[in-house]
């Protein structure tokens, strides 16, 4: 069953449950209410007439006396203890006859229905004790037909019935006017998906009505889920782009050598050397690109990551004491605080510095400085070389995938233009911030800023 057809079936249903109930209210209280009010009329009559009348009083006299309070269709009745009828007046035989005397010694109503020839009707009969000296010497009974009730009742009913279809029927066409609102924007995104589907390219819900509501709300994040797509689907076309164009030289040598190696052998023995160590070098540079690669993929992926509290001046004591026995530089660590604590991926945050200590190996000759320090909200390291510098008008571009500022240089050092974009993507994962300033020909400072309370952070702690 679809889902607009399912909302008209219990807006309906709900509906009429509701209409039933509060019409069914409606009539038995009007009928409550009716009789009563009849219940309260006749017993007043009653009450009048015991305070009027004398039973000493001849049957005449009693009978001019009660005739003022006869209404249309009704009787009095005057009974004995031995439900004898001693006086009686009506203006309706057939109610005389319908209705048998009855003594009582305490104050009854009793309705009574009677079916006459043109239909039912209802009776109220009201008997009071007549009592002189304390003692019950008999009773008054006054009964009367409800004029009017049935045909209000049956007036009123098919008012109710009326009401009760209609409201039912309005239900339906609301119930399919209100789906329709509901399922729009539904069927937009479905008929979306399936243009995608068919297609093979993203598309955005065209959002025509500010309704600020759960189904705008809907058609918004489905449009940012598609523009992410978007961003990644140009992404990886950039990056296949960009990744071919770089793998497109270091192969390209190696084929010129391997194609000279066929043509002449390895007779020259200077050539073959050259050639071997040019395919070597080559290779090898595919191989750190291809590791690149990877590690460039696994920065994008924002998957959990393992957050602990790290000592960051500890960890970069350790990554400078490796970093200069493996390069003989002098690389200088600068603190004040005796610890530096920041909660972390201890693995990812060894890499950005690792990145920075690199690049700062690669284009400087000069010492390096590393500073560590925190304030109140950030823990901070910097990394300082007085090398080559960045232009200042390329300083925005360096965080691009394979971008380098001098590319010869790049390629002389074994750079691939992906260390700072990976860098960028880690601390991005750890709401931190990676800045850069630079003076072209005296140096470069990159600097790494690490909230202290990395509570909110993507992944887990």
């Amino acid at each position: 069953m679809k889902i607009t057809s399912k909302i008209n079936l219990i807006t309906t249903t709900w509906i009429l449950c509701v209409l039933i109930a509060v019409n069914t209210i409606v009539f038995f209280s009007f009928m409550r209410i009716t009789v009563n009010m009849e219940e309260a009329e006749l017993h007043q009559k009653a009450q009048n007439m015991i305070d009027e009348i004398n039973l000493d009083d001849p049957p005449a006299v009693i009978k001019e006396k009660l005739f003022p309070y006869l209404t249309t269709h009704s009787y009095i009745r005057i009974i004995n203890p031995d439900s004898k009828v001693l006086n009686e007046i009506s203006n309706d035989k057939h109610l005389i006859g319908k209705l048998k005397a009855k003594f009582t010694s305490k104050v009854e109503t009793q309705r009574r229905t009677i079916r006459p020839v043109h239909g039912e009707e209802q009776i109220i009969i009201e008997r009071i004790p007549i009592k002189t000296g304390g003692k019950v010497i008999g009773s008054l009974e006054m009964g009367e037909r409800i004029v009017g009730l049935e045909l209000g009742k049956d007036v009123l009913l098919s008012i109710l019935i009326f009401c009760t279809v209609l409201g039912a029927v309005l239900s339906l066409l609301g119930g399919r006017w209100l789906s329709n609102i509901i399922m729009r924007p539904i069927s937009n995104m479905i008929d979306t998906m399936e243009d995608i589907e068919q297609s093979g390219i993203p598309k955005r819900i065209d959002i025509l009505h500010e309704t600020k509501d759960e189904l705008q709300k809907m058609a918004v994040t489905f449009n940012r889920m598609i523009g992410r797509l978007d961003s990644n689907l140009e992404k990886q076309k950039q990056f296949i782009s960009d990744a071919s164009h770089e793998l497109k030289t270091p192969l390209t040598v190696i084929k010129s050598y391997a194609d000279l190696l066929r043509r002449r052998g390895i007779r020259n023995e200077q050539v073959t050397l050259e050639a071997i160590e040019s395919i070597h070098s080559e290779a090898t540079r595919i191989q750190k690109m291809t590791e690149r690669f990877l590690d460039l993929a696994n920065s994008e992926l924002e998957g959990p990551l393992d957050f602990k509290s790290i000592n960051v001046l500890h960890l970069c004591q350790n990554i400078i004491k490796q970093l200069k026995g493996a390069y003989k530089r002098e690389i200088i660590l600068h603190y004040k605080e005796a610890q530096v604590t920041v909660v972390a991926d201890e693995l990812k945050l060894k890499q950005v510095i690792i990145i920075l200590l690199d690049n700062a190996i690669k284009y400087s000759t000069d010492k390096i400085d590393v500073y560590v320090g925190e304030n109140e909200k950030f823990s901070s390291i910097l990394v300082k070389d007085y090398g080559i510098g960045i232009p200042e008008n390329e300083i925005d571009n360096i965080f691009e995938r394979f971008y380098r500022v001098d590319k010869a240089r790049g390629r002389e050092t074994g750079g691939t233009g992906l260390g700072l974009s990976i860098a960028k993507n880690i601390m991005k994962q750890h709401n931190g911030e990676i800045k850069v300033r630079s003076t072209d020909g005296i140096g470069t400072e990159v600097e790494l800023l690490l909230p202290k309370r990395s509570i909110e952070v993507k992944g887990t702690v």
